[in-house]
């Protein structure tokens, strides 16, 4: 398949700023990791949101090794959330992180939030990964809870990447969309399906943002430099989803000054 390449990063003439998000489940690294590393690293994001990221026996080491094998720097997240993972380049500067633990349902995977909010080109933007949970009561609750956290993280603009566990006709990925852009299907770009990655059928991973942020093409990448379809599937059971969103100018003071 050959596709319309995606923009690049880069920080435009009018103080506007492209990004490139990557959400990408990684099945705890026990696949093919030098697989996964040059999915990731073909992909050239500014930001990572992982799910699945190693918890256990020297999880931070595991976390540590992926970051450098992809040229990025942990931001936030791991076993202390639960899984998800945030990953960013240095383009970004962190402002805040914070890991949230979700509520426990006995017999049930405890769920999280890698959560941070950072400046790229001087616009300040909120950022969430999240695991949702394969119980649909359980994943209603959790995706109301991501939609509080949203809003409580005092970020004019969010982006958040997920495994949402869930199809867009669920209902825990309904009521996301009808709060945030469902990237994939404001400008559709790439594969849609990305589950299971040996054969995708469903579409259960997203990258969702608030209003404000400029879609300019979301799916799952293909002819990615260096890498061909047996390293999408070697690397772990899912389809990465790759976005590229533009964040508008930082807003000024009246003195002309940036805030």
């Amino acid at each position: 398949m050959v596709l319309t390449p995606l923009p690049d990063s880069r920080t435009e003439d009018d103080g506007s700023a492209v990004v490139r998000v990557l959400s990408y489940n990684i099945r705890s690294m026990r696949d093919d990791p030098a697989a996964l590393a040059r999915v990731i690293r073909a992909c050239a994001p500014d930001l990572v949101f992982v799910q699945e990221a190693p918890r256990f026996f020297r999880w931070r080491k595991a976390a540590a090794r992926l970051a450098a094998a992809t040229d990025l720097v942990i931001l936030s997240g791991g076993a202390t959330a639960a899984g998800p993972l945030l990953l960013c380049s240095l383009r970004a500067t962190v402002e805040r992180t914070e890991d949230v633990l979700l509520p426990r349902t006995p017999g049930l995977h405890r769920r999280g939030f890698a959560t941070a909010v950072v400046r790229i080109a001087g616009t300040r933007l909120g950022v969430v990964s999240c695991h949702l949970s394969l119980r649909p009561d359980e994943r209603l609750a959790q995706a109301r809870a991501l939609l509080e956290r949203v809003d409580a993280m005092g970020a004019e603009r969010t982006v958040v990447g997920g495994d949402l566990n869930d199809q867009p006709a669920g209902g825990a990925f309904r009521l996301l969309a009808g709060r945030l852009q469902d990237c994939r299907e404001v400008r559709p770009w790439g594969g849609e399906h990305t589950f299971p990655s040996g054969g995708p059928v469903r579409r259960i991973d997203a990258v969702l943002a608030t209003e404000g942020i400029e879609v300019l093409g979301c799916g799952v990448p293909a002819g990615l430099p260096g890498v061909d379809d047996s390293d999408l599937r070697a690397a772990t059971d899912h389809l990465p989803v790759l976005a590229a969103l533009r964040l508008p100018a930082a807003a000024r003071r009246s003195g002309g000054h940036p805030a």
